[in-house]
């Protein structure tokens, strides 16, 4: 009978063949997944034996991941700033800047608004931690997409929030009213840069992930709009390409924002915007590195 161990080493060899990523912890997960237990309890477990109820549909997901179907999907959910997320192919996969950026604005926005807009949701990761970070505000999920909103409602029910509201608009289209905060993860993928991405993130949906031949079509008309649903002194926070700060710098200028800045990500990547609406309020954003 097959151990765990044997498991994990025929399906990183598996995995491997077929260009899968750092395929060891890609099998770890899996067998972890099935077997209902944590990736750091398999090494507890490496001799033990699998038994054909766990190796049967595991054997199915070796091979849809070996397919290039994102682990993600396979799992059914991401661990994101304290909470666990449903994810499946209606939205985008969320990313770790995502997350880092979410951590930063809930340690440097002060005092803590009242009223969020989250647009380009997908599966609400960002709405929805900020709704759990502030329970006092009122947060708002918007993306054009039905199939994302779906999703975003259930994560929503899921973690029990029940401090935000769903509208299914096209930027600002069918958004009313005014926004203390404003956080844009938009679509931002050149047309052009198609050919280079992995299979993995071809699963995303096109809508999550493309915006014009340069990447910034979307990105123009939110810097374009943003200022008509910001309060005065309202703070907008976006996640961008890896070269599209100083564009986008401009395109906030443009648009009537100031303090315009772009924070670096982990790896030292200008990837999230910051601005805000002048004339005034207490709100402040500290910290940033430029």
């Amino acid at each position: 009978m097959t151990t765990v161990l044997e498991c994990i080493d025929a399906g990183t060899a598996y995995l491997e063949k077929r260009g899968v990523e750092d395929a060891r912890r890609n099998m770890q997960m899996l067998v972890a997944h099935h077997m209902k237990c944590t990736r750091m309890q398999l090494y507890l477990r490496f001799d033990e034996p699998l038994r054909e109820e766990v190796l049967a549909p595991l054997r199915i997901d070796l091979k849809k991941r070996g397919e290039r179907i994102p682990l993600q999907h396979l799992l059914g959910s991401v661990a994101f700033h304290k909470h666990d997320f449903k994810v499946d192919a209606r939205a985008l996969i969320p990313r770790p800047e995502t997350e880092e950026l979410v951590e930063w604005l809930i340690a440097h926005v002060n005092p803590a608004p009242t009223t969020i807009l989250d647009l380009g949701c997908g599966t609400g990761v960002i709405g929805l931690s900020l709704a759990a970070a502030w329970p006092q505000a009122q947060v708002t999920l918007a993306d054009v997409s039905p199939e994302a909103l779906s999703l975003a409602r259930e994560n929503a029910t899921t973690l029990g929030r029940e401090n935000v509201s769903f509208c299914e608009t096209s930027l600002f289209s069918s958004l009313t009213g005014r926004f203390d905060l404003i956080v844009a993860n938009l679509p931002y993928v050149p047309e052009v840069d198609r050919t280079t991405l992995t299979p993995e993130v071809l699963h995303d949906p096109e809508l999550a992930l493309f915006s014009g031949t340069d990447g910034l079509d979307l990105i123009r008309l939110f810097c374009q709009q943003v200022k008509q649903f910001l309060q005065p002194g309202g703070i907008v926070a976006m996640e961008i390409g890896h070269d599209q700060g100083d564009i986008t710098s401009e395109l906030l200028r443009a648009g009537g924002l100031t303090e315009v800045q772009v924070m670096m990500d982990i790896s030292g990547i200008a990837r999230f915007p910051l601005a805000k609406l002048p004339h005034s309020s207490n709100a402040t954003v500290t910290g940033a590195t430029s």
